[in-house]
């Protein structure tokens, strides 16, 4: 469902208005080359991520990068996609944590979005009807984090309110795992037999997988 849709009247703000952040500035190291400019379908795993997401109609997207990695940077201006959207991460090494919080403290976001969600950039073979269900779930729960879950699991991508995405930009936890293992208690998780939210593409396998996976669902 459009996340343009879910409004509130007229004479308040959004009840869900959500922007989305791509985490693209990985070392790939495990990979061998850059993950996000593999080949998917008739474009790259970034711009098919791009594409999928701006399916979906949110707010705003943003893509956090390296800020030296010139090949995402080329491959984003291919794209089309407006440099206004672009994070910059100065560390990359210090891992995807870093990346979250670069876009916690960013100061481009749009004044009136409710919701972040944070989306892997190794994802691209999950179904566009999970991504819509678990907007869909977010909205009617709009004051807890939201995750999808398959066999009992919290999986990614991860909707974050306005609050609990502002308590990112500080936060001294090693990672996103323990930063939202501390706070369970404000989390729901939504059901779904999606295979893709299994694994994540770390490794060549990794890739073939998902794209066995990817051509059984188009």
């Amino acid at each position: 469902m459009p996340t343009r849709e879910i409004k509130s009247t007229s004479h308040n703000p959004p009840l869900f208005s959500c922007g989305v952040v791509i985490l693209a500035a990985g070392a790939s190291l495990r990979m061998g080359q850059p993950k996000m400019l593999l080949p998917w379908g008739e474009t790259s795993i970034l711009g098919h991520l791009l594409a999928q997401w701006q399916s979906l109609l949110p707010e705003q997207i943003a893509v956090v990068c390296a800020r030296e990695d010139q090949a995402i940077v080329n491959e984003l201006d291919q794209l089309g996609f407006p440099h206004a959207n672009r994070i910059g991460n100065p560390s990359p090494e210090h891992g995807m944590f870093r990346s979250i919080q670069c876009a916690a403290r960013w100061s481009g976001w749009l004044p009136n979005l409710t919701h972040w969600i944070l989306a892997l950039g190794d994802q691209p073979h999950l179904r566009t009807a999970t991504l819509c269900a678990l907007l869909e779930f977010a909205a009617a729960h709009p004051r807890t984090i939201c995750q999808p879950s398959r066999n009992g699991r919290p999986r990614h991508p991860v909707v974050l309110p306005a609050a609990t995405f502002q308590q990112l930009r500080d936060a001294a936890f090693p990672n996103l795992k323990a930063f939202l293992q501390a706070r369970i208690a404000e989390t729901a998780l939504r059901a779904t037999d999606d295979p893709g939210l299994d694994f994540d593409i770390d490794e060549p396998a990794d890739y073939e997988k998902a794209l066995q996976l990817f051509s059984r669902t188009v």
